[in-house]
């Protein structure tokens, strides 16, 4: 029956996704699109309905690093959100929200940390990050907002603890609807401070006690 797929091109559409993975987390890639495509090439593959969804390679990205390296794995993404939620602190009065690989999990050694924060006045994100002593720079971010309409927002971009940081600014009534994920085409995750905070206690729930430990 047609829309069913046979064993084969399933089998066909996980190497894929992993070999796309292998191109993201190995060689430092940050467009899936562009990691596809590349994936597709060295197959052989043309057709495009083979191809797997991004939600599959990130599933593999995710998947990837629990394998070959789940230890720094885990100590960069607890780094990377403990980093978020201190910068999330100063930036309270503007509702910031964690986005992107660094809530998914799906974090590699180059992936930045991306915030969404909402106000009418971006100047005064700037110089809130100013009087922490933070030379950020103007950068823009395009997104879709739905199937018909993008928008392009401003923001700021620096570097704090060696990470590259970037402060997308909405307005106000923004922080109701979410731009669609680049992934799966779905109203983007975004994490309060509060939310991320509480990743970060599960996390230290689970983990196993030292010997050291009393």
């Amino acid at each position: 029956m047609g829309g069913r797929r046979s064993p084969g091109s399933e089998v066909l559409r996980e190497q894929l996704a992993q070999e796309a993975a292998r191109l993201i987390v190995d060689h430092g890639m940050h467009d899936y699109g562009q990691a596809k495509r590349k994936a597709a090439l060295r197959f052989g593959v043309r057709d495009s309905a083979a191809l797997p969804s991004n939600t599959e390679i990130e599933s593999s990205v995710i998947e990837r690093q629990r394998i070959y390296g789940p230890e720094l794995h885990d100590q960069r993404l607890t780094a990377m959100r403990e980093l978020a939620v201190s910068i999330m602190e100063f930036l309270e009065e503007y509702q910031p929200r964690l986005v992107g690989p660094v809530l998914s999990g799906s974090v590699t050694e180059n992936s930045p940390l991306e915030l969404h924060v909402f106000t009418d006045s971006p100047e005064s994100v700037m110089l809130e990050l100013e009087q922490r002593g933070l030379e950020a720079r103007d950068c823009q971010r395009r997104y879709r907002l739905n199937n018909q309409e993008f928008a392009i927002l401003p923001g700021f971009r620096f570097t704090r603890d060696g990470e590259r940081v970037y402060v997308i600014v909405f307005p106000e009534k923004g922080v109701r609807q979410a731009p669609l994920s680049p992934v799966d085409r779905k109203p983007m995750k975004r994490a309060s401070r509060r939310r991320v905070t509480t990743l970060l206690e599960q996390r230290d729930q689970i983990q196993p006690r030292s010997f050291s430990e009393t």
